[in-house]
């Protein structure tokens, strides 16, 4: 029995890289990315030339094109512009990526007639919230980031109404692994460690999120892909517990046995940052997945891990 054929847009990047890495045996992937915060080095050894596209999911042709030749049963949109400080300061490149190339992605789906596609949204959607949200809770994005892929969440729904397809939208929290390309808080502190410091310099301190790895991600994602629904499902992606930055810092003093001390960078620090940001995951958990990668356990990963980006 062949393999379904599944498209990754954004599949370079640090979430597609852990999905490859973990499933690319049970279906025959296809990437999208344009490279520009993904690595073709990432799923090199899984992912060979004619299984990959160095495309922009703005060049609409050119994703029709792919979406021809390749005829995905399923696709896994995660190409986007996601660094929140990049979002807001280049709004309307964030906005052409993750709404226009999220129209291309779901034109081309339409134009050849896939089976399902999944959506990477965020929690950014949310407003602030000192509880854990559902996804019921109302939504009430803080930037642009959270807005463009609220736009995004719209045009999924739309995309059902149109063509009847099975949509899932896939909120993601903070999610941390290997092959990190972006300055989050984690990949940070393992860049400053892993050059020797034991004295780093970071941003806020207090704010608590809800930090998941990313292969508990893959899993996650697997389940999805594999689910029989109908209509358009949401569904939230975190760890369901919530760590301040001291708490990270703290895991890994843990791991690597020695003191870390943290000095306040005004030029790190956002002027507004929400204080809490915590998932419900019961619903995802009612389809039998459970998280199993613990803050300790990812860290250790990333202390092992040799290469930084």
């Amino acid at each position: 029995m062949s393999k379904k054929k599944l498209v990754i847009t954004g599949g370079a990047g640090f979430i597609g890289s852990a999905f490859i890495s973990n499933f690319n045996s049970e279906y025959e992937i296809f990437v999208i990315d344009n490279l520009s915060f993904g690595n073709k080095k990432f799923i090199s050894d899984v992912i060979d030339n004619q299984h990959f596209f160095k495309e922009d999911v703005r060049n609409s042709n050119a994703i029709k094109s792919i979406f021809k030749t390749v005829k995905p049963h399923i696709v896994l949109h995660l190409a986007a512009v996601h660094f929140i400080p990049y979002c807001n300061e280049h709004p309307y490149e964030s906005a052409d990526i993750n709404i226009s190339g999220t129209i291309n992605v779901l034109n081309a789906c339409e134009d050849v007639g896939v089976e399902k596609i999944i959506f990477a949204s965020t929690a950014a959607v949310y407003p602030i919230s000192n509880v854990a949200v559902s996804e019921n809770h109302p939504t009430g994005p803080l930037d642009i980031y959270g807005l463009s892929k609220l736009s995004g969440e719209h045009l999924c729904n739309e995309f059902y109404l149109k063509t009847n397809t099975p949509t899932i939208i896939c909120r993601f929290f903070n999610a941390f692994g290997p092959n990190e390309t972006n300055p989050h808080l984690i990949p940070e502190i393992q860049l400053q460690i892993n050059e020797g410091k034991r004295t780093i310099q970071l941003g806020n301190l207090e704010p608590k999120r809800d930090f998941i790895h990313t292969y508990d991600m893959a899993k996650a994602l697997r389940l999805l892909i594999d689910i029989p629904i109908k209509g358009v499902e949401i569904y939230n992606l975190g760890r369901g517990i919530e760590y301040s930055v001291k708490e990270i810092v703290e895991a890994f003093e843990r791991q690597l046995g020695e003191k870390i001390t943290i000095e306040q960078n005004p030029d790190r620090m956002r002027k507004s940052d929400r204080m809490h940001l915590l998932a419900d995951v019961s619903k995802l958990k009612k389809l039998g997945w459970n998280p199993t990668w613990s803050i300790d356990d990812g860290v250790k990963t990333l202390i092992d891990f040799s290469n930084v980006y």
